[in-house]
């Protein structure tokens, strides 16, 4: 069906823009539009205009929301027939927007609007990325085991309304220093602690995917008056059981083509995975004391095979409103991890979707955090 799926993407009004907000949208999905009719205001540094769709048809998908800023060329709406389901348009959106993160800046002309920042929290280097800005809690994204802040290219941005939303790489990975000290859970909620105060932030909102949501359960065991809600992603800690051909296979992984095959772990998608992205993975890996600080973590996090950390506890007795998110088809982490918890706790099982909802389901994902945070923290 994507031959008859048709992607809306930001414009380019005038040579020096680079970037858009949404302003309004002025239809709604399911609405059948014509060619010129008025669809968005989108604002940019200059001027807000309103953006004329360039084709007619059925108006199936808002992917950008109200006050997201987004570069020129970014996904922000699709139009699609009638007959194409939203299962479809979901697997559409993912592969548009994988394809676009990783072309990123490499078309001419292309110009970076916010980086990353490098701070010295303790003893340690940590690459920081901030977006947003607002009185609301900020919110604080843990990558996984292997991972970086580009984990959450898909959320980043779309979660910073109204809140400040800070994504780092944790020591050992990306940009960080390599030291990971012991490599334990504890060990990372410590570093988090201490770039919370090194940001004077006294009370966040944490969302932490795989090893992150372990770290992310560990810190709120640690320093439950900083943490105002917890999102695990398809946390660590949630059983013994973890795919080690993955971990191995990460750890040993030093020609592209190998790590790409083991990154299709990650997903269900396996499309999702392209040579650039495993290129780019492999430039950090190759990095002095990469490699020994990944070894040192999964000896200390994954010892004889299994999750050495049983978190079960910590999230049943957990004094914060959680929500837990997983891909049903997860081949790292078997979703099956996620039951017997209590009640209390918000679950989202993601059909067709692997290890990364947050990659895979960037749209529902983004949708499911910001409503917890809204509403079942705003009453808690």
């Amino acid at each position: 069906m994507a031959q008859n799926i048709t992607p809306i993407t930001m414009p380019k009004f005038g040579l020096a823009m680079t970037e858009g907000k949404i302003a309004g949208w002025l239809v709604e999905p399911g609405a059948t539009i014509t060619a010129g009719e008025e669809l968005v205001d989108i604002e940019t540094s200059k001027i807000t205009n309103t953006f004329e769709s360039p084709l007619a048809g059925t108006f199936r998908r808002q992917v950008a929301a109200n006050g997201e800023m987004l570069p020129v060329g970014a996904l922000i709406g699709v139009v699609a027939d009638t007959a194409v389901t939203d299962a479809d348009i979901d697997a559409f959106v993912t592969r548009f927007q994988a394809e676009f993160a990783e072309n990123a800046g490499t078309a001419e002309g292309a110009e970076t609007t916010d980086e990353p920042v490098t701070v010295t929290v303790g003893e340690h280097t940590l690459r920081v990325h901030e977006r947003g800005e607002g009185d609301e809690a900020p919110l604080v994204l843990i990558h996984g085991f292997g991972g970086d802040l580009k984990n959450w290219m898909f959320n980043h941005a779309a979660l910073a309304h109204g809140r400040r939303v800070i994504a780092f790489d944790l020591p050992g990975h990306g940009g960080s220093s390599k030291d990971v000290g012991p490599g334990t859970l504890e060990f990372f909620a410590g570093v988090t602690i201490q770039l919370l105060d090194h940001l004077d932030l006294p009370r966040v909102h944490v969302m932490g995917h795989s090893l992150g949501g372990g770290i992310a359960l560990t810190l709120a065991r640690m320093a439950p008056q900083r943490v105002a809600s917890l999102v695990l992603v398809a946390p660590a800690g949630m059983g013994r059981q973890i795919n080690m051909d993955f971990i191995n296979g990460f750890i040993e992984a030093d020609r592209v083509r190998a790590l790409q095959d083991v990154l299709k772990y990650l997903v269900h998608d396996k499309s999702l995975i392209g040579r650039r992205m495993a290129d780019d993975v492999l430039r950090y890996k190759r990095l002095d004391g990469a490699e020994a600080a990944l070894r040192t973590i999964a000896a200390a996090c994954f010892p004889a095979g299994q999750q050495a950390d049983d978190l079960r506890p910590d999230i049943e007795t957990a004094d914060m409103p959680v929500s837990l998110i997983w891909g049903q088809v997860d081949e790292i982490l078997p979703a099956t991890q996620a039951e017997g918890l209590p009640a209390a706790i918000t679950r989202h099982m993601m059909a067709d979707t692997g290890h990364m909802p947050q990659l895979e389901a960037a749209t529902a994902v983004n949708t499911i955090v910001e409503e917890f945070i809204k509403t079942k923290v705003a009453t808690s």
